[in-house]
């Protein structure tokens, strides 16, 4: 815009603007500078750096973690949160105190089957699971477990708002941490959806996922006619990425918990026989003596087909014994794997 002599000489103004062009100049400028002040203080505010906390307490509290969750010992989650809550209150730079909290978070929203009658506040444990996950994720970014842990909770926050923008987002970042470690984030996929209904799109990606599972498990591809495993039961590996797929000391029956879920999942999709043929593959590791579930795996085997419509139904939410529920909705969604 340009002023005539009547309002400049030499640029210097002599007469007062007009209203219409002082209001718009307010208008385009004024929104533009508190804004900008806040962008540029929260763009330049340090960023966090991540340390390696192997102090008294977070030892104290690593030990406590471990006994519980190899205990089964869900009543334990309350105190041993509070000891970890304290180192990380001491060090929040610390991307496994972070971590941890928020797999204590999950495993208490993940097996509230145990109690008699779950709070409308135990939705909570999702929110704070996902904050602190996500926090791990931001001290640790290449830490691809973390990773897809926090695109579950992401997921299931999303669930409880019913915030469709949230809910994609967790999807997506499950795609990266999937990427990034097929091995163990291919399971971590399936259980996020597991709980949706048989006939919805991601449950079947889901189903889809578990047999991915297998197939990078292998480094090959598990023949889908048949399912049986045993023949790759010699691949066992405790090094390197395959590490994942197998029983181990942080996972003493991670191989059998995760047919048991593949299972079920099967069951809940109508394909009885391939079910049973996952149950059966939960027998084969040298473990599977000391599982505290082989009654729950023989009532599957012998009871399949009548599961189904069990799992399709709230995912047998109405259901009294927990251990007749889904994995995914069970008293074992955790421990069925963690437990010694």
């Amino acid at each position: 815009m340009n002023l005539d002599s009547d309002h400049t000489v030499g640029g210097i103004l002599k007469k007062p603007l007009p209203l219409a062009f002082s209001a718009l100049t307010l208008a385009l400028v004024l929104p533009f500078a508190p804004i900008g002040c806040a962008t540029l203080a929260i763009a330049t505010a340090p960023a966090k750096k991540p340390i390696l906390d192997d102090s008294a307490a977070t030892q104290a509290a690593e030990r406590a973690f471990w006994a519980a969750l190899h205990g089964g010992k869900y009543d334990a989650i309350g105190e041993t949160l509070e000891l970890y809550q304290r180192s990380y209150l001491a060090n929040p730079n610390a991307a496994m105190s972070a971590a941890r909290i928020g797999w204590l978070h999950t495993w208490r929203v993940a097996e509230r089957a145990r109690l008699a009658a779950a709070p409308a506040t135990i939705t909570d444990d999702i929110v704070l699971g996902r904050r602190y996950f996500g926090e791990a994720v931001s001290l640790a970014p290449g830490e691809s477990r973390f990773l897809g842990f926090s695109a579950s909770m992401t997921m299931a926050e999303g669930a409880v708002h019913k915030d469709q923008s949230l809910s994609r987002r967790g999807y997506f970042q499950m795609n990266e941490a999937i990427t990034a470690w097929p091995e163990f984030n291919l399971f971590t996929a399936g259980i996020s959806v597991a709980g949706l209904p048989a006939g919805d799109r991601l449950f079947t990606e889901g189903v889809e996922r578990q047999w991915e599972n297998l197939d990078v498990c292998v480094d090959g591809k598990v023949d889908r006619s048949d399912g049986r495993f045993g023949a790759y039961m010699t691949m066992e590996t405790h090094t390197g990425r395959n590490r994942a797929c197998w029983d181990s000391w942080i996972a003493p029956h991670n191989l059998e918990g995760f047919f048991l879920h593949m299972g079920d999942m099967l069951v809940k999709s109508g394909d009885v026989a391939k079910a049973t043929v996952m149950y059966q593959n939960a027998k084969l590791p040298r473990n599977y003596g000391t599982w505290k579930l082989r009654d729950v795996l023989e009532d599957r085997l012998a009871h399949a087909s009548e599961y189904v419509a069990t799992f399709r139904e709230k995912n047998g939410a109405g259901v009294p014994d927990p251990t007749k529920r889904p994995f995914w909705a069970s008293s074992f969604t955790c421990t069925g794997c963690h437990q010694d």
